[in-house]
């Protein structure tokens, strides 16, 4: 078990509600102000952008012109092959017959051109492909010559939408990665506390929870620790007492008893007697079996199979009951046989009181067991079901609790009223999971689903 509560621990806040719900939070916060980051940047950034970006342009030209007008006729073609070579911008004449692509669709492109076309002129052209040479493009003229000039893209681009994505997309892995995280250091604590409360509830004692962290998470393991050793202390206590209250009320009766033996009573008075000693004998069991804890510590692999056939087998000795069995073999599931033996005896005792079946002096009850699928993965399920009278509807959550005695169809025999409510506490006890509802054509059916030995 040791071993088993750090695994919950450490993975089990994985699947939690919370954590998930916590990670979604963050993740939607951080897309949130992501957004709301990149459209800031993109608005403040892009009148400098699309400033810069022009100014680019229209120095290029301006220089490129200027140089080309006042350099010697017999030096321009090396001067365009420098421009070329070194600085990739190229000089072409601007034709007619060019075929000319328009400019590129992007949001900073029309405010590009109107500060480009304000400093050079109204007839300046714009282009990404000129005669199917890819560049951006735009034209200029000479003493009434046009021309072409090319700049290379990248000397031009800020960063594209793909670019942008990309690091978008690495900013918000990591946002999402920081958030899982941030979950995780939240919902730990709270999931190493859930095991070990859901330990205590099956039974088992929790490893500590370490004290370390925050002063609020310090101090709930610390009182949670002080939870878990006052409750050991109690359970000792309690065998202590329930040791002393076995001794001392089951004395006296084992004297009354012989008293009554010896005694000169009539034969219908000694039976009297001895059947009100039996039954508070049978009380007291009952208030010790119910009082009694079921320590996990005791769980070993049990034959389900054979103790229903066992079972199964006991009950059709008994006077005027009918049993109908169908058990899978070899289903074997965790538990401590003695107590998982007095559950099946219980139910049997309970329905041979309460469930004869109408209008004939016989029980009918019906033993199955199956391995089955179910929500928790594959478990054994028993289901016992008689039929007689059954149980009002409304009245069926009354019976798993202490001391209630029903006063229809049930609760008409003597008792403590601890007969199922002894079933319900060592099931849950054993993590397994108790089913009561009414059977189709009259009677009750109960149905137990365990986990099944590994």
């Amino acid at each position: 078990m040791t071993a088993f509560f750090p695994r919950v621990a450490r993975f089990g806040w994985i699947r939690s509600g919370l954590f998930w719900r916590t990670f979604f939070l963050l993740s939607v916060l951080t897309t949130l102000s992501m957004g709301s980051w990149i459209g800031i940047v993109n608005l403040v950034q892009r009148g400098p952008q699309v400033q810069q970006t022009a100014e680019l342009v229209v120095s290029v030209v301006t220089i490129t012109k200027a140089a080309l007008t006042h350099s010697a006729p017999e030096l321009r073609r090396e001067l365009l092959f420098e421009l070329v070579s070194n600085e990739g911008i190229r000089i072409l004449p601007l034709e007619p017959t060019d075929r000319v692509e328009p400019p590129s669709t992007t949001a900073m492109m029309p405010e590009i051109a109107a500060v480009v076309r304000d400093k050079l002129g109204p007839d300046t052209r714009f282009s990404r492909r000129v005669n199917d040479v890819p560049g951006f493009w735009i034209s200029f003229n000479i003493d009434g010559d046009k021309y072409w000039l090319m700049l290379e893209r990248d000397r031009l681009a800020g960063l594209t939408r793909v670019q942008w994505i990309g690091w978008a997309s690495v900013v918000g892995a990591l946002s999402v990665l920081g958030a899982a995280l941030i979950s995780s250091l939240i919902n730990l604590p709270l999931a190493r506390l859930t095991a070990a409360a859901r330990s205590i509830a099956q039974g088992q004692r929790p490893a500590a929870l370490p004290e370390k962290g925050s002063k609020e998470i310090i101090e709930a393991n610390r009182s949670f620790n002080q939870m878990v050793d006052d409750l050991a202390q109690l359970e000792k206590d309690r065998a202590v007492i329930l040791a002393g209250i076995s001794h001392d009320l089951r004395t006296p009766l084992a004297r009354m008893q012989l008293e009554v033996e010896m005694a000169r009573l009539s034969t219908e008075a000694r039976e009297g007697m001895q059947s009100d000693i039996a039954q508070m004998d049978a009380i007291i069991g009952q208030f010790l079996d119910y009082a009694k804890p079921t320590e996990a510590a005791t769980f070993t692999p049990v034959d389900l199979s054979g103790m229903l056939g066992d079972v199964a087998h006991t009950a059709e000795r008994i006077p005027n009951m009918r049993v109908k069995a169908s058990i899978e073999p070899d289903i074997h599931v965790m538990g401590n046989s003695t107590d998982l033996r007095r559950v099946l005896n219980n139910l049997v005792e309970n329905a041979r009181r309460y469930a004869r079946t109408p209008g004939e002096d016989v029980t009918d009850i019906e033993i199955d067991c199956q391995v089955k699928a179910t929500g928790h993965g594959r478990r054994a399920v028993i289901t016992l079901q008689d039929h007689g009278p059954g149980v009002p509807e409304d009245q069926i959550a009354q019976l798993l609790k202490p001391f209630t005695r029903l006063d229809t169809a049930r609760g008409q025999a003597n008792g403590a009223g601890l007969g199922l409510a002894i079933v319900e506490r060592v099931l849950s006890r054993h993590n397994a999971e108790l089913t009561l509802q009414n059977r189709p054509g009259g009677g009750l059916r109960i149905q137990i689903t365990l986990p099944l030995a590994r």
